[in-house]
């Protein structure tokens, strides 16, 4: 999650480090809500910005690519990831925690309903270009040089044939034959396509640990652990799962092999399990608090999801009965340490390992890496207590053990100011290396040189001394560099080619007489020669994006399409996690991103799609009117940038005053009167002629300590789905009602156990003929597996009095997350869940799965297009679009 800057910022990077500077353990508040989120790639509007600025008052430019605020929304970064996961977790488990079994119910319930006729369409399966030179307007991050893009890779195993393994975040195993590029998905028939970690073993089995390891308690998203005996030809299978389902509804964040057993470091604590015989139950190694496992005595606690956080395990090649548990939640907790078995059989907390700490602060995430001869150890620490006292870096340092044994004594061989003087581009006092450490790491040893180490955080290091020296072969970004220039004729300027920010896995892989070194982060998977080339710098000549188009884990969180003016059909565009706004007009080859940073929620003026207005988080809203299409122009004359900042006042406030991914909307009969919804319900009546956000006027104040989650408005009636707190810990939600002119505005009567569930409010559709007929999802788990006062029944309900009454029609719709509702104009209804799109045929009360060939994979938002069709967008696997007019079976 990266991020550039812009100046309305300013406020809520300082309120957002407050954030994340306040943060307690869980053990003495509530568990960390987030930090607040990861920084925009908009550095480059204050680029053009200053450059604009120095050029008027008739100052050179040497200083430009230096001078960024401490104060600005630098910070940001550090917490936008956390937000993340942390809100789409609240989103799905509020009012409680889910118990194992949920997502593996669902599936089953899946697969016994039938398919209406007609298959989607893979509308974004084609390279996405962040360096498109076609928009590099002041809120665009093009010529950063992260390339060709994709989504999270959270999994990388590679083998010395050839064949790379990708694991999605969201996106499930992808493979290559060819050391990366012209991949195929294998995991699609599994319920889960959450990546963990993949690893190899040395029968060449592939081990695939569902349940992303972001370090974010999202208990929901794992199935357990699948083996793959063929992995270069084969694919996963549900029965392929190892043991029974004691790891579902968890995140695994390691797989280690000791003799004939693989270990499992999960946010349940560490399992183990046979090799040889995969059908037994995995067995509970060691939980430091047990009591708050599912079953336990306080299993129905806020803060379990919290108390059992394992990280990785590092053992001994010597002697696999000598193993070293890393285990802790990232802001810290008091059973925070490294952990050993005694004598008597009891786990203990490790009190010595030479310079690495082992005190509950100074242990947070830990990432182990051992060299292929067994001769060295290697580990990145986390820090509690600088995440939580430090604005600059989390980073307590990357160490080794010289020896090979785990149990040290390490050595400290880099720390944030090592690898800040290593050519980092992270040079700004708020933002250094290892702020994120407890979201970025991999290590990765050269199989044939045990002193030749990657390490990854925010950014790609090297060295190849066993850390007595480093260089940055992968730095952030480009901008800041010498070598940097918007010019639109050169794709990165003068600098070379760089990876995407924010990384979290690595792998080897031999092709061709050739090895290569393997690194996936939040923009997908990249690839250079093991000992490449650098410049003077240090800096990588040899990077190469594996993202080409075949591989789409891109994770969105909304879609909007609108006429292409040229007169050829649609442009399709859509908001992604840390990879901005991607734009595909009806005759392009590859998609390109016309705004950086995370893209939010996303409006086109479906009469011409030129018209855009995107969201980065927390209702940061910026509208165009010609695609951000710019020359670079507006470098020496603002006047031409054609992206405007129209941010609400709510943006102001930072977490306090909008949620990470805060809805927006225009009204279906007015397409220029829009609604955002913050803390208030925003409104304001020019459309895309909009330039400022105080243009914006306030229609309802949902009141201390509310944030909108849904909102949705017809002929003026608009209504809003709020929670607050959001969290677990006293989950409320509401559905507040009211005109765009601030007339009418209550809240309706919601009892905590009442029909419609105390959970998550996250979509509305209103029926164009009748604003009081509204149709509303809801996410999360029913009472069956969620823990928590009020959860109910029930995913989609439906109102006739505008909200007096509610009626379940739910029916036979599995029980899993409802993220988005669409009332079609043949009256037939749609509804996005975590698993699949479900279609209503009108008149029916049974529910069928719409279309075919739609992956496994959260649908965040349906939207439905000028040229009939209905798009979809997808946490994990781009966006697909389907002709629901189409006949269903049985019509």
């Amino acid at each position: 999650m990266s991020r550039g800057l812009f100046s309305r910022r300013l406020l809520v990077a300082a309120a957002a480090l407050t954030v994340i500077t306040a943060m307690a353990p869980p053990s003495a508040a509530a568990p960390d809500p987030g930090p607040t989120t990861p920084w925009h790639h908009r550095h480059q509007a204050e680029i053009g910005r200053k450059h604009a600025e120095r050029i008027a008052a008739g100052k050179p430019d040497s200083a430009l690519r230096t001078g960024r605020s401490s104060t600005t929304a630098e910070s940001d970064e550090a917490e936008n990831a956390a937000e993340a996961a942390a809100q789409y977790a609240e989103a799905r488990t509020a009012p409680g925690i889910v118990a194992p079994g949920a997502y593996g119910a669902a599936w089953a319930e899946l697969q016994a309903l039938p398919h209406t006729r007609g298959g989607w369409d893979h509308v974004t399966g084609l390279p996405y270009d962040s360096d498109d030179p076609r928009y590099r307007d002041i809120a665009s991050n093009s010529s950063g040089g992260a390339g060709l893009v994709s989504g999270r890779i959270t999994g990388v195993a590679a083998d010395d044939r050839g064949h790379v393994y990708a694991g999605g975040a969201d996106g499930g195993v992808w493979r290559s034959k060819v050391g990366g590029g012209r991949w195929e998905q294998i995991s699609e028939r599994l319920s889960s396509q959450s990546t963990g970690t993949l690893e190899l073993d040395a029968r060449g089995r592939l081990w695939y640990a569902t349940g992303e390891a972001n370090t974010g308690a999202t208990s929901f998203v794992g199935t357990g652990v699948y083996l793959l005996d063929h992995p270069e030809r084969g694919e996963f299978a549900p029965e392929m799962r190892v043991g029974g389902n004691e790891l579902e509804s968890t995140v695994i964040n390691a797989l280690r092999f000791a003799g004939d057993r693989v270990w499992a470091a999960t946010g349940r604590g560490v399992w183990s399990h046979s090799t040889t015989d995969l059908s037994g139950p995995w067995q509970l190694e060691f939980a430091p608090n047990p009591d708050y496992l599912p079953g336990g005595p306080l299993a129905s606690d806020p803060n379990a999801a919290y108390k059992n956080i394992a990280n990785d395990i590092a053992i001994d090649p010597r002697d696999p009965s000598r193993v070293l548990l890393a285990v802790g939640w990232r802001s810290g907790d008091t059973y925070n340490g490294f952990y050993a078995k005694a004598a008597d059989g009891s786990w203990q907390r490790v009190t010595s390992l030479g310079e690495l700490p082992t005190g509950s602060g100074d242990v947070g995430n830990v990432t182990f890496a051992r060299s292929a001869d067994g001769s060295r150890y290697y580990a990145i620490d986390q820090s509690p207590t600088l995440l939580n006292t430090d604005p600059n870096t989390s980073l307590q340092g990357i160490y080794t053990s010289p020896n090979g044994d785990p149990f040290g004594p390490w050595t400290l061989i880099a720390d944030k100011d090592e690898l800040k003087a290593s050519g980092s581009a992270l040079q700004d006092e708020g933002y250094q290396p290892g702020i994120q450490a407890w979201y970025n790491q991999f290590l990765q040893v050269d199989p044939d040189n045990p002193d030749h180490l990657y390490a990854g955080l925010e950014e790609v290091f090297e060295t190849t001394n066993a850390g007595q020296s480093w260089t940055t072969p992968g730095p952030y970004w480009n901008f800041g560099f010498p070598c940097w220039s918007i010019d639109p004729a050169k794709q990165t300027g003068d600098c070379y080619q760089t990876t995407h920010p924010d990384q979290h896995s690595a792998g080897v892989v031999r092709y061709q007489g050739q090895t290569y070194f393997l690194a996936g982060n939040d923009g997908g998977l990249y690839r250079r020669p093991l000992d490449g080339s650098a410049d003077a710098s240090g800096h990588a000549t040899d990077w190469l994006p594996l993202n080409d188009g075949t591989i789409d884990t891109l994770q969105y969180y909304s879609v909007g399409v609108g006429r292409d003016p040229d007169g050829h059909g649609v442009i399709v565009s859509g908001g992604l996690q840390d990879n901005g706004q991607s734009i595909l007009r009806a005759r392009d080859k590859q998609m390109g991103s016309n705004f950086g940073g995370d893209g939010g929620d996303t409006y086109l003026d479906p009469r011409n799609g030129c018209n855009t207005a995107e969201e980065y988080v927390y209702l940061a809203m910026w509208v165009t009117q010609n695609c951000a299409v710019n020359d670079g122009s507006w470098l020496t004359d603002p006047s031409k940038a054609t992206s405007w900042d129209i941010a609400p006042p709510d943006n102001a406030l930072g977490g306090a005053g909008a949620r990470f991914i805060a809805p927006f909307t225009a009204d279906t009969h007015n397409r220029d009167t829009w609604v955002a919804g913050g803390r208030h319900l925003w409104v304001q009546d020019k459309g895309f002629t909009i330039r400022s956000g105080d243009e914006w006027r306030s229609a309802y104040d949902l009141g201390e300590g509310h944030v909108a989650t849904a909102v949705a408005s017809s002929g003026g009636t608009v209504y809003a789905g709020w929670c607050g707190p959001c969290n677990n810990q006293g989950f409320t939600r509401g559905i507040a009602v009211g005109r765009t002119d601030g007339t009418g505005w209550h809240q309706l009567d919601l009892p905590v156990e009442g029909t419609l569930p105390n959970r998550y409010v996250s979509g509305f559709d209103i029926d164009p003929a009748d604003a009081q007929h509204v149709f509303v999802a809801i996410n999360g788990f029913s009472r069956k597996w969620t823990e928590g006062p009020g959860a109910g029944v029930g995913h989609v309900f439906e109102t006739r009095d505008g909200g007096t009454t509610w009626t379940d029609i739910s029916g036979d719709l599995p029980d899993i997350p409802a993220n988005t509702v669409r009332l079609l104009p043949d009256g037939a209804l749609v509804v996005g869940t975590d698993l699949a799109a479900f279609y209503r045929t009108p008149g029916k009360n049974c529910w069928e799965v719409l279309g075919h060939h739609l992956p496994t994979t959260a649908v965040l938002q349906l939207r439905s297009g000028p040229d009939g069709r209905l798009y979809a967008a997808t946490h994990g696997r781009g966006i697909w679009a389907i002709d629901p007019r189409l006949h269903h079976d049985g019509a």
